[in-house]
């Protein structure tokens, strides 16, 4: 048995350490990260997956210790994961949301891990959906994804979360401004954090108010009130979760989610294989080097050089591939040919000296 096979077996025996270990593997890319993947897909998919999200300092690392203590309450494993924003410059990230769930990192029946975004847009990072799947094969019921401080438009969290709960805060300046846009569009909880501050009862009426304005739809997400640091209002956010989740499944919605979850996935993977081949062949030859100086001296633009490198790259990363059945064919017949005993010499056909019977 190889390294990996055991390693897959151990994160589905529910090892913690295993479990670790393998997040380690595919956040790093490394060696045997996508065998891992293979082995443990057909035991995931069993969670339900939060998706916590709201601007910085809202309060988003205390409110996902307080749900992961009331799901526990519930019977739940809970797994979380929490992104943190990594530097421009050095590449590093400090990995500190765990420091504010103390109550979490103590309970064995949750797991705790901490991940940098490297660079990737949208409040996560490139491996969050297979540390799910990771979370999920080691028997986990909720994962809870904690991403990095949103703004208007970081709405990437809603492509791995079956439910997303958005957390804002009163006394941020205009609150139309901080929850409008793509934020507002898909929460399907909201939870007004810091409630013992001034101004939550107009920050309700403004949510109440916006949501109104959104076209109907069987589900209308709520707008609760919490003081996550004392833990009030985290068993009625929990309640709604739940009852999210339950309408997803009663619904056909859950389904929906999740192929459009599949689809979005596999564009990323082909598309980012695809990018990383062209791009291999055409450095190789300078022809990316030369497209990029056509850009930059304005000879060329954009468009038409990405169309130029697919055009002539792609084609030719296909190439094998479609020729691989001929040269089979003409392999086979060139082998047949060879053992067949030679007949007899045609005469040529036609021309001056063709004899007649």
């Amino acid at each position: 048995m190889t390294d990996i096979a055991h390693l897959a077996e151990l994160v589905l025996a529910q090892d913690k350490r295993a479990l670790a270990r393998a997040i380690t593997i595919i956040e790093n890319g490394l060696d045997g990260a996508r065998e891992l993947m293979a082995r443990i897909y057909p035991e995931t998919g069993g969670a339900h997956v939060v998706g916590v999200t709201g601007a910085p300092g809202v309060g988003k690392s205390t409110a996902v210790d307080g749900l992961a203590q009331e799901f526990r309450r519930r019977g739940q494993r809970v797994g979380v994961l929490a992104v943190d924003p990594s530097s421009p410059f050095s590449g590093g990230a400090i990995l500190g949301d765990r420091i504010r769930m103390q109550q979490g990192s103590l309970d064995p029946g949750v797991f705790i891990r901490s991940l940098a975004s490297r660079g990737a847009s949208g409040g996560l990072c490139m491996c969050c959906g297979d540390a799910v799947r990771l979370l999920e094969a080691a028997g986990y019921g909720v994962v809870i994804i904690e991403t990095v401080g949103a703004g208007q438009g970081e709405v990437e969290i809603m492509r791995y979360a079956h439910t997303t709960l958005v957390v804002v805060v009163p006394g941020m300046g205009d609150e139309v401004q901080a929850i409008k846009a793509g934020i507002l569009e898909i929460g399907d909880v909201f939870l007004v954090n810091k409630a013992d501050l001034p101004g939550v009862d107009r920050l309700v009426r403004d949510l109440e108010m916006m949501l109104d304005l959104k076209p109907e739809s069987p589900w209308r997400p709520p707008v609760l009130t919490a003081v996550a640091r004392e833990g009030t209002g985290m068993a009625e956010a929990t309640d709604a979760i739940e009852r999210h989740a339950a309408h997803l499944r009663a619904s056909g919605g859950l389904e929906g989610k999740r192929a459009l979850q599949a689809e979005a996935e596999l564009m990323d993977l082909v598309g980012g294989r695809l990018l990383a081949a062209v791009a291999a062949r055409a450095r190789e030859r300078g022809a990316w080097g030369r497209a990029c100086a056509r850009i930059a001296g304005h000879t060329s633009d954009p468009y038409t050089e990405a169309e130029r490198l697919l055009r002539r790259y792609a084609a030719e990363i296909a190439a094998p591939r479609r020729r691989a059945p001929q040269r089979e064919a003409a392999r086979r017949a060139s082998a047949g040919s060879a053992r067949q005993p030679p007949g007899p010499t045609k005469r040529p056909r036609g021309g001056r000296g063709r004899q007649r019977p």
